[in-house]
């Protein structure tokens, strides 16, 4: 058995993760995260103005270059850093998720494409295990198309039973809610019942999203839709609201997950402008409610998009 040393894990870089899509991906990506048939520009390959939807690559950590299903507790808990405990695939959370879309992805991977991965933040409390990681999508030439960083509650982990806390790099941080105004934006949108069954075939076959029983014994009351599925339904919200609905507007995009969605559930975003953003583009604040639930689902927003203004005709 190695030696359980946290510090030991920050850094290190693991093997490089061999991914590919086809358009057929982006399509059922697109549905997966709540477009629908009006959508012509994410959901018709035919439309003169359609592009993969630029949240993408977040699902490449999942499907790999699989074009089939593939074994969801084997991809996650297959591979250990040095320096850490290992971890229940059945009690880790996803906390947070960011992306920076460097550079558009192309349609079609083609072979070459990869994931580079370190783990750049690790912290532990008496609750359990805090993975921060930073996830780069390289294409087949070296160039980087997205900066990707997430983190994973790993629920009643523990390696000194200390608390400790160590992190090198990170996402960019949010802004506040402002709280003396309305919200510039209010986006709604309601999940299907089957959204998580649609969603997960882009990838994450994690049996929580399908096997009711699984979300039953795990204290969820059945099925729950994957934060990474809401994940996109806030990004198409933000993108419609401040960047026209054009896929090339959205450059930064993050949140927390604060509370989980049952399939079939409504959404509401709201979406604050809270000044200028790096290289021309706005940045929002935003949040995402479950209106059937109550609760806040997505927290601490922040997008940086090139805003596209509304046509007054």
């Amino acid at each position: 058995m190695s030696e359980i040393n946290l510090e030991k894990a920050v850094g290190h870089q693991g093997a490089d993760f061999p991914v590919a899509w086809l358009k057929r991906d982006l399509l059922l990506y697109a549905v997966g995260i709540g477009a629908k048939a009006t959508d012509q520009a994410l959901v018709n390959e035919l439309s003169g103005d359609w592009a993969p939807f630029p949240t993408y690559p977040v699902v490449l950590q999942f499907k790999g270059e699989d074009q089939d299903i593939n074994d969801f507790r084997k991809r996650v808990g297959g591979s250990t850093a040095p320096g850490l405990p290992k971890f229940d695939p059945n009690r880790g959370v996803h906390g947070t998720q960011s992306i920076e879309i460097l550079k558009p992805i192309p349609e079609v991977s083609g072979p070459g494409w990869k994931l580079k991965k370190r783990i750049v933040g690790v912290s532990e409390n008496k609750s359990g295990i805090v993975i921060e990681s930073e996830t780069l999508l390289v294409g087949p030439r070296g160039t980087v198309y997205a900066k990707l960083y997430g983190s994973s509650f790993n629920l009643g982990a523990k390696a000194t039973g200390q608390k400790f806390s160590k992190r090198i790099a990170g996402p960019y941080p949010a802004k506040d809610i402002p709280k003396n105004r309305e919200p510039d934006y209010v986006v709604r949108d309601k999940t299907t019942p089957e959204q998580a069954a649609i969603y997960r075939l882009s990838g994450d076959y994690n049996a929580l999203h399908i096997d009711p029983k699984i979300g039953q014994a795990t204290g969820f009351g059945g099925t729950i839709l994957h934060g990474l599925s809401t994940f996109g339904f806030a990004a198409r919200a933000v993108l419609s609201a401040v960047g026209g609905n054009k896929p090339d507007s959205l450059r930064y995009f993050a949140v927390r997950f604060s509370s989980p969605v049952k399939p079939g559930d409504a959404l509401e975003t709201s979406v604050w402008e809270v000044g200028p953003g790096p290289d021309g583009t706005t940045e929002v604040a935003f949040v995402t409610k479950d209106t059937d639930s109550g609760k806040i689902c997505l927290s601490q927003g922040v997008a940086y998009v090139k805003k596209v203004e509304k046509s007054k005709l």
